[in-house]
């Protein structure tokens, strides 16, 4: 087992995720099998209970793992399926030295962060790096994880310190992502910070192997040679990457830079030093993004729009989408409380601009989320998309928010709602599901991937699944559609084609005489891959850009 350590300096978010899933990408060309560990040193056992805010989205695994976006990243760009002991947080590992204590694993020694921790660090690492997470079940060769250096991480960068000589050199590989900034004032890229950082990473143990420098614009020699100089390594150790215009580029900068040949050295890898056929994909797939004219826009109408990383799988889900298609995706992020009727009263102009974005929009799109907040203004919208028959795609709670509009307007039910927001609605067209909520928050949902089976064939869901008897998709829920009240939705027209194994929980919907109107109770972005799009939103911009009827009636395949 070969082990790759990335870690990061200078500021978080700077891109440690997306490098390191670029490197699997990379050594997975090349015929390797790639997994990959995420380290997050927060107290909590997941991220299962975090505000998107905190820090984005969180990201359902199919065992029912609620972890870290950036194993999102790993899974689309390596074309995996992780698992929950993929994501090693602080209070997991904690969690798992305590449960010992208590049970007597360590009778007469006292427990201490050196060496119980760290061994535990240690031991879960390679316990996991050993887990097959591709199709064919073959345990990994190359585990990729990685960890930062402040001080709550303290005791995992100690945990790899002693790890490096555990693994031996030739298995073990550090990466230190860092920043190159470029001040305004004097327009000259800045190395001191790089320096910086890799003298405190030295100073805790670890040498890096290999520096990435993230920058605005691409670096010059000059800013190279002297990273290596001051960095005490050799000048094609460093590696740049400035912004590009698309993710799908950074595999291919990396691969420019020589970095196949570097692990082949470094890692006595058994490869050879040309990429295959799966880079070169990659290397279409970047140009062809660059080079597309036409444009969709779909508005996405939530209420954590000011971070792009609370929807990070559904933006990702709707690029994969319309990259398929051949268009440029043009996502307009509509906070939906600036479409409710008391922001009119209280900010007209925001209130305007909100509906104008809205209105020119090609497809509306309404995620999950929880809490009451902006629950109005989603259900403005999804009226509007069903009135003015635009295309539309709910998911998890826009699925359910649906059924409460369609329940209000259609059916003549006013106080129909979600007991959710309503516990007391007469008409509770959305319950909770009790055996899923016990109490406690954390990890009590209907979680993970679940089987949905179709009840018919009419159904342009089913269609775009490949006319599949069943679909297997990841859930995130406490609430559901309350089965008994059905039938009166299905006499005028809203359609429950799918529902779980049992029959008892509506999974899919779909709106008769409408060009695209379907909610689901699953998440279908977490599954959506660059090179496997995922139906429920590759329909959605299908039917934005009129060509959805022209796709089925090919069979579901897309035009050259």
């Amino acid at each position: 087992m070969k082990y790759i350590l990335v870690t990061g300096g200078v500021i978080s978010g700077i891109g440690k995720g997306i490098i390191a899933s670029s490197i699997g990408t990379i050594l997975k060309s090349c015929g390797l099998r790639v997994t990959a560990i995420k380290i997050d040193p927060y107290i909590n056992i997941d991220a299962g209970t975090f505000s998107p805010y905190e820090h984005g989205e969180v990201f359902v695994l199919n065992d029912g793992g609620e972890v870290d976006l950036d194993l999102g990243n790993y899974e689309r760009f390596l074309d995996i399926s992780l698992y929950k002991d993929n994501n090693i947080t602080t209070g997991k590992i904690y969690q798992h030295v305590i449960n010992k204590e208590r049970h007597g694993d360590y009778l007469g020694k006292t427990v201490q962060v050196v060496p119980h921790i760290t061994d535990a660090v240690q031991e879960w690492v390679m316990n996991q790096a050993k887990v097959p997470v591709d199709d064919d079940k073959k345990e990994p060769q190359i585990c990729l994880g990685g960890t930062i250096g402040d001080i709550e991480g303290m005791p995992f960068v100690e945990a790899f310190r002693q790890f490096q000589f555990k693994a031996k050199r030739e298995n073990f590989c550090n990466i230190h992502v860092s920043l190159v900034p470029q001040p305004n004032a004097t327009g000259e890229q800045k190395t001191k910070p790089t320096q910086n950082s890799v003298r405190a990473l030295r100073g805790l143990g670890l040498s890096p192997d290999l520096i990435v420098c993230r920058s605005a614009k691409p670096i010059e020699m000059a800013v190279k040679e002297k990273i290596s100089m001051f960095c005490h390594v050799e000048p094609e150790q460093v590696i740049f990457i400035h912004d590009v215009s698309s993710t799908y580029r950074v595999p291919i900068l990396l691969e420019e830079q020589g970095i196949i040949k570097y692990f082949k050295q470094r890692l006595n890898l058994p490869i050879d030093d040309q990429p295959s056929d799966l880079l070169m994909k990659w290397k279409k797939m970047a140009c062809r993004y660059e080079r597309l004219l036409k444009v969709c826009s779909i508005a996405l109408v939530g209420k954590y729009t000011k971070l792009s990383d609370c929807y990070a799988s559904v933006f990702k889900a709707l690029e994969h989408s319309a990259l398929a298609i051949n268009y440029k995706l043009d996502l307009m992020y509509i906070d939906s409380t600036e479409l409710e009727h008391s922001m009119e009263a209280e900010n007209s102009v925001k209130y305007h601009q909100a509906w104008h974005k809205l209105c020119k929009a090609d497809g509306i799109l309404v995620p999950g989320g929880f809490g009451i907040r902006g629950t109005e203004g989603k259900l403005q919208a999804i009226s509007w998309a069903r009135t003015k028959k635009k295309p539309f795609l709910g998911v998890c709670l826009g699925m359910q928010l649906a059924v409460v509009e369609f329940a209000r307007n259609c059916l003549n039910w006013e106080d129909a709602n979600s007991t959710e927001f309503d516990p007391d609605t007469k008409n509770p067209v959305v319950i909770d599901m009790p055996e899923h909520n016990p109490g406690d928050m954390g990890g009590t949902m209907r979680l993970g991937k679940r089987r949905t089976v179709f009840k018919t064939e009419n159904s342009v869901l089913r269609k775009l699944y490949g006319d599949e008897m069943f679909v297997e998709e990841r859930h995130r829920h406490r609430y559901e559609v309350n089965p008994e009240l059905t039938h009166c939705f299905e006499e005028k027209g809203l359609k429950f084609v799918g529902h779980d194994t049992e029959g008892n929980r509506m999974e899919i919907i779909e709106l008769e005489n409408h060009p695209y109107f379907v909610g689901v109770q699953f998440h279908p972005e977490f599954s959506s891959r660059p090179m496997k799009p995922s139906p429920p939103y590759l329909g959605l911009l299908l039917a934005a850009t009129g060509t959805l009827n022209a796709y089925l009636q090919r069979g579901c395949k897309l035009s050259p």
